[in-house]
């Protein structure tokens, strides 16, 4: 089996073992990351509804200081996002990951949001 084949059957069960325990409410939503290349993404989602509670992209938001990681842009993502979701009336969210491990920017993102003063 090649490289690459073998690199996407992983992240595919990776996804599913993440992805069918979550579910998420008003009270609750879920908080879906991706993360591409350059940037990372982030949904609040009630899965009730299926409506969109929050959004934000690292892309619009500018970390603080002048050191502009990736890392940094998703912690200030993190924080932007909470902002965002406290001013909508969540206080508590369900981290859906995805695929991704939890390490890196997806950890940085995270550490930003519960600073910011979501639970997760």
């Amino acid at each position: 089996m090649n490289a690459r084949k073998k690199l996407n059957q992983k992240r595919t069960r990776r996804a599913a073992r993440t992805g069918m325990r979550m579910h998420g409410t008003a009270e609750r939503p879920r908080l879906v990351v991706n993360r591409s290349n350059r940037h990372l993404y982030a949904q609040l989602i009630d899965d009730d509804k299926m409506h969109t509670l929050a959004a934000v992209w690292s892309r619009g938001v500018k970390p603080a200081g002048e050191k502009a990681t990736k890392s940094a842009a998703a912690y200030a993502a993190g924080e932007a996002l909470a902002k965002k979701a406290l001013a909508a009336g969540v206080a508590a969210a369900v981290f859906d990951r995805r695929s991704s491990r939890f390490h890196g920017r997806i950890k940085s993102f995270a550490d930003g949001a519960a600073k910011g003063g979501l639970k997760i």
